[in-house]
Formats: C-alpha cells, structure tokens, sequence
C-alpha cells in the first residue's frame, strides 16, 4: 500500500492541475466578495455563483493595469490560471485580468484608443516634461462643485500656500463633458502666466470616468504648451487621461502634492543648506587660516630677518672685538709713551736744573754759554734755573 504525505499529494495535485492546458487559461464570471488588498499590493478576493466559490489571487503587476475598483457584491469577468496553494492546501486562480461583467464593450473601445494612442507615440515618456519646482501660478480644469476642486485646494494652501490657482470649469461627467474639458484645456493653457496645469475628478464608475478616455482630451492634454498632471478617480482607476499626462497622479489631492513643493519640507531644507553653508564658511575659514599659518612660517624661512639679526650678531661681536684691540693698542701706546716719558724726563735740562743747574744764554743771541770765553765784561745773560729766570751781567772776564 502506497502511502502519501501531504506536501507529496498537494504538490501532485498541483502538477496535475497546472499541467492541464484548459485550465491555464480560464474565463470565469462571478460575484466578488471578501476582497483585501495587502500591504504589497497584492488582491485577494474570492469569486462565486449561487452553487460554488473559488479563491482568487491577483499579483500587483496586474492590479496596476485593473482601470476599475473591484468592489463587495460586484459582478465581474476574471481571467486567469488555476493553481494550488500548498501551504494551505486549496486550489485558486491566479487571476491577470479583471473586468467588469457587463462593460465588455466599454473596454474592448478603452483597450482598442489606448493601444492606437500608444503606437502613435503619445504615451512615451520621451514626451513629457518635468514639473516646475516652484510654481507660481497652477490652473486646475475640474468641475467648481467636485469634492476633488476642495481636497486639491486644501492640500495647496496646507503646502505651499504661495501659488496663485486659475480655475478653468468644466464638466467631468457627461456626454457633454468631453468637449467642454477641451475648451477648460485650451483655455488655461493660453494663459501665458500659467506654469502648470492640474486635470482632476474624483472616484467614480468607468461610465462615470469616461469622459477621461475620450480621444479627443486625450489629444487636448498633448497639445498642451504647459505640463499636465492628470488625477482622476481612485489609485487604481486608469484612464487614456493618466496614460497621456505629463505626470499621472493616483487621487486628486496627490495631484495638487506632486504639482506644489511642502513648504516644511522646503523650511527644513533651508535650515540644513544654512548649516551646511556655516559649515562650509567654517571650513573655508580653518583652511584659509592652516594656509596662512603655512605661508607664514614659509615667510618667515624665507625673511632676511634671520640672517640680518645674525650679521647684527656679528657686528656686535666685531665692535666688541674692535673694542678690545682698540684698548689694547692704546694700553700699548700709553706703556710706550710713558716710557717715551721717562726717557724723555731723563734726558730733559729741567731734572738737571732740578739738581741745581742752571742754563746761561747770551740776551743778545740767545747761545747757550757752554765755556767762558764766550762771554767778557759787561755781557748781559740770561740765566735759567728750576723755578724761573732772570738776568745778569759780566764784572770781568776770564
């Protein structure tokens, strides 16, 4: 007897069912009930008739392209692949397609304008332009009576309450809507003022959305001069209107954030560039000083300074050195002198007049009277002796 474990049973009935080439590609009609949508954006829903109920999975690759919202009791057409959940131990289908029962027509025109406008290029994003960042005036097309005009003007006023806003009115709902968003485009569009262009309703049926798939505000919101944010219906309603915008919002209110900056985040901004700033002039400063200290001290190796305080130096010690060979030969000169002096003070006629000689001069020619035949009576002389001189007469000869 063959005995299965769970994981090998559920994991062969999986095979078997994947495997099966009807069932990979499956078009059910039901009911929807217990719908949730979970952090990822995946769906989980289940579909049922009057008889049975299968579990649905949809992966938030194909949530993103549903252009309607998937409601509690709503009748639907789901495409998809049967699988099995092993963990659980159900069978699902694995859904990527999710219509509406009933709007068949509406979405085989939707699908059949949204391929032709995309092979014409109008969706590429090579097309569109970026919004400004500081707006000074946004014209809004909407109807003056939506809830949407309200939400989008107090999102700006809460956000940046520094933009003008230029209401161009128009109905958004209606056979006759169409025509009258081309004129509100048109016209807000000519206003040279103008920076940016908001396109906005609220939440609704793909009937009452339709006027956002018609070809002709399609092409309106691509002539346009000035760039267009398109937010209409709820995050996951798509319509030709978001495919062809400049930038496409999933609500009204993100609309106006996306189209406006946040005056907090802008404050919050300015504190950090003024600190950065401060930094920055701080740094500059310290840089500015290390390189001064720098060209300082290459000034300073480089100043004659030094080398004039070390010639000073030498002067110094050359005068000082001059000094003492200056003194040196004057104690020379002196010792000479005094000897000189001596010398001289030896041989001078005043020490022998001190030892009481005297010098005898004739008055008539001052000769020195060596011998005494040089002179005869009445010869007057002079006679030189220590203290003085005076004069005298010869009595009588030799």
């Amino acid at each position: 007897m063959k005995t299965w474990t769970v994981g090998t049973l559920t994991r062969y009935i999986q095979e078997l069912l994947e495997a099966d080439p009807q069932l990979g590609d499956v078009w059910l009609s039901g009911e929807i009930s217990n719908v949730t949508r979970s952090s990822a954006g995946h769906l989980y829903l289940t579909l049922k008739d009057a008889t049975a109920a299968i579990r649905c999975v949809m992966w938030r690759s194909a949530v993103e392209k549903v252009t309607w919202q998937p409601a509690q009791g709503a009748a639907t057409l789901a495409h998809g692949r049967v699988s099995v959940y092993a963990a659980q131990g159900y069978y699902q289908l694995v859904v990527d397609q999710l219509r509406p029962a009933g709007l068949g027509d509406l979405y085989s025109r939707f699908e059949q304008m949204r391929d032709r406008l995309k092979a014409e290029g109008l969706f590429d994003d090579t097309r569109k332009r970026p919004l400004p960042q500081f707006p000074r005036v946004l014209g809004i097309v909407t109807s003056p009576q939506a809830a949407a005009l309200r939400d989008v003007l107090n999102v700006i006023r809460r956000r940046y309450p520094l933009v003008r806003i230029r209401l161009a009115p128009t109905l958004v709902q209606g056979a006759t809507a169409p025509p009258q968003i081309v004129a509100a485009l048109e016209a807000i569009d000519a206003d040279d003022e103008v920076d940016a262009i908001l396109v906005v309703r609220g939440g609704g049926s793909l009937e009452e959305l339709w006027a956002f798939n018609d070809e002709q505000v399609a092409r309106a919101i691509v002539a346009c001069r000035h760039p267009v944010v398109v937010g209409v219906g709820h995050e996951t309603d798509f319509t030709i209107a978001d495919f062809v915008a400049d930038v496409r919002a999933p609500t009204p209110s993100a609309a106006a954030e996306l189209a406006v900056p946040d005056q907090a985040e802008l404050r919050q901004r300015a504190r950090v560039c003024a600190r950065q700033m401060e930094q920055a002039v701080r740094r500059r400063v310290s840089l500015a000083r290390q390189a001064a200290d720098q060209q300082r001290r290459a000034l300073q190796r480089l100043s004659p300074q030094a080398r004039i305080d070390a010639r000073r130096q030498q002067v110094d010690g050359l005068s000082q050195r001059a000094g003492r060979c200056l003194e040196h030969a004057l104690a020379l000169h002196r010792s000479q002198l005094a000897g000189l002096q001596a010398r001289l003070a030896a041989l001078s006629p005043v020490a022998v007049l001190e030892r009481g000689y005297a010098i005898v001069r004739r008055q008539d020619s001052g000769a020195i009277v060596r011998q005494v035949d040089q002179v005869g009576p009445g010869d007057r002389l002079s006679v030189r002796v220590q203290d003085g001189e005076f004069g005298a007469t010869v009595r009588s000869g030799p």
